[in-house]
């Protein structure tokens, strides 16, 4: 049977399972959204920009384990996924991103509209494809499914010309899908487990470090009981954290620029480190000379490309994180490590984390509040000290995930996530932790959380500063506050260090502005006003509310490892 490539498009989607669509319509993809009109099996969401677009879709995607998909027109429309496209290709999430494009015969001729977004994301996504026959649609769907989905998960683009999109041709979607060259490992090396067993045995000091990959792979589980049989301690990055649940005697915290103290003095006198699912980025390792120097470093990851590309590792294996843990606790014991875990929990209790330095209303009094108060929950985040203070803070486990932007750490990130969150798992309550500065990126989407009747909880930090780098600038650039402060106007002295002296009021009105949009907006100055803020979000059940909470100005996240220095060179407070 002949049907339009349109009507195939609409076909594949089904058959793969996609019951959500996030899509902002457009002229060279206005033929596939009127193929979705009318779709019940299909319900198609309709942002207010792209960026948010995908961003919802990567929330969705993260929340369920399921892949998200997006479809916008050409040109700037398929330009706007690009950031979010990278977000998702730095933390492995599985979207497939549909991109409308200008007719065959024109690409190529400066068209209206036109551009090469396979050419743009190429770099940036696991698979990238213009379809230049229409007896070719329905393989590279398939393939893009399947490629998005598997091995080491991420974003696969799909440019499909308006003329195919209009072609007729064959009605059959394949079920299966070859494809030469790509070749996902599911397998695990017997020979080099056994070899990663016999090493962690014989440590003094181990150190499971645990990052990204195991969330991913849907190995709580496994690995929590791996530590609890073995009694090795747990260290996450911030992407691992939840992976073993925060509560857990086991779990340390987490390591890198703003891990713990006991988390980074253990990565640095280790003699074991057995990372799973973590790439050993700079934020994670500092300097690199220093990093875990006296440790034999066990490396499991699914990507092989990922292995000793920023950490030289001594034990390597190429396996999904899920099927490694299920192979080592076939063969594990417990470890003879009782001194080693004891200093750990003495530095814990030494240095712990805190703002008792900061008087009134400070983050780790909201957090631990959504701590109590919350248990059923997906807490996304934005990207700045808002995120930081978060992953110091949140409590996770099995029926509390975080959702944040960790390799490309975006902006702007949270507010969408939190949508395509709430859409995924519309039984969790969804809270979203940004700052003055990220929420305004995507505020826009206001408009989509009211129209889809979402009760989100949006928490606003406002230090009325980009507060993350207005920290770096305190510490490191004697407190120049270049374009970091969201109060400064043109009348402005610029003299930032003598607030007193000229300080405008802040602009927008948040609890305002959410209520232009039909929401609900709460202001909280003062610590006991909080617990009441969320009752009353709670009790907001068919729109979203903004609790703006007024923090101190220049309150700082610690500790932190300067840019270049070595994990135990923190400085903790400052």
């Amino acid at each position: 049977m002949q049907i339009k490539g349109t009507e195939l498009f609409v076909k594949a989607l089904k058959a793969e399972g996609v019951d959500l669509l996030f899509g902002y319509p457009g002229g060279m993809a206005i033929d596939l959204f009127d193929a979705l009109y009318g779709e019940t099996d299909i319900e198609v969401v309709l942002p207010r920009h792209e960026q948010a677009l995908i961003h919802e879709a990567d929330g969705y995607a993260r929340s369920t384990g399921k892949v998200g998909v997006c479809l916008v027109t050409s040109g700037p429309g398929a330009t706007n996924l690009v950031t979010g496209i990278a977000t998702a290709n730095f933390d492995s999430v599985p979207l497939v991103c549909f991109t409308g494009q200008v007719a065959t015969n024109l690409i190529g001729n400066d068209a209206f509209q036109e551009v090469d977004i396979v050419g743009i994301t190429r770099s940036i996504c696991k698979y990238a494809v213009t379809v230049r026959d229409r007896k070719d649609l329905g393989s590279i769907i398939k393939k893009a499914f399947f490629i998005a989905r598997t091995g080491k998960p991420g974003p696969v683009v799909i440019d499909i010309p308006k003329d195919i999109q209009q072609a007729y041709g064959e009605d059959e979607y394949p079920e299966n899908v070859a494809i030469r060259g790509y070749k996902p490992n599911n397998s695990v090396h017997v020979g080099q487990i056994r070899r990663v067993m016999e090493v962690l045995k014989k440590a003094k000091k181990p150190v499971l470090l645990i990052g990204g990959g195991v969330n991913i792979a849907r190995a709580s589980k496994e690995l929590t009981k791996f530590a609890e049989i073995t009694g090795a301690p747990v260290i996450t990055t911030i992407m691992g954290k939840g992976a073993i649940p925060t509560n857990h005697p086991k779990y340390v915290g987490n390591i890198g620029m703003h891990g713990n103290y006991a988390s980074n003095r253990a990565i640095s006198e280790c003699d074991v480190l057995f990372s799973i699912g973590t790439r050993f980025n700079d934020r994670i390792t500092g300097k690199i000379s220093e990093f875990a120097k006296n440790a034999t470093i066990i490396h499991i990851d699914i990507d092989s490309a990922s292995i000793s590309r920023n950490i030289k590792v001594d034990l390597p294996v190429v396996a999904d994180a899920k099927s490694a843990l299920k192979m080592m606790l076939k063969d594990a014991a417990v470890l003879d490590i009782s001194q080693w875990t004891a200093s750990i929990e003495e530095w814990k209790n030494e240095y712990p984390i805190q703002m008792d330095k900061y008087q009134g209303l400070t983050p780790e009094k909201i957090i631990k509040t959504i701590n109590q108060m919350f248990k059923n929950t997906v807490i996304t985040t934005d990207v700045g000290q808002n995120q930081l203070w978060t992953t110091q803070y949140i409590e996770l486990g099995e029926n509390r995930q975080l959702v944040t932007s960790g390799g490309l750490g975006t902006m702007g990130y949270g507010f969408p996530a939190a949508i395509g969150a709430k859409l995924g798992n519309p039984n969790k309550e969804v809270i979203c932790i940004s700052g003055d500065g990220g929420m305004q990126m995507n505020i826009q989407e206001m408009a989509t959380a009211v129209a889809l009747e979402l009760p989100l909880i949006l928490c606003v930090f406002n230090n009325a500063y980009l507060g993350n780098v207005r920290q770096w600038q305190e510490m490191f650039f004697d407190k120049r506050y270049s374009s970091t402060c969201l109060k400064y106007r043109r009348k402005c002295n610029r003299d930032c260090q003598n607030q007193d002296i000229c300080c405008p009021k802040y602009t927008p009105d948040f609890v305002k502005l959410a209520e232009s949009y039909d929401a609900k907006g709460i202001r909280v100055e003062r610590v006991e006003d909080i617990e009441k803020a969320f009752n009353e979000a709670r009790e907001n059940k068919y729109s979203p509310t903004v609790i703006e909470f007024i923090i101190e100005r220049e309150a700082n996240v610690l500790p932190i490892v300067p840019g270049g220095k070595a994990l135990n060179e923190m400085i903790m407070d400052c």
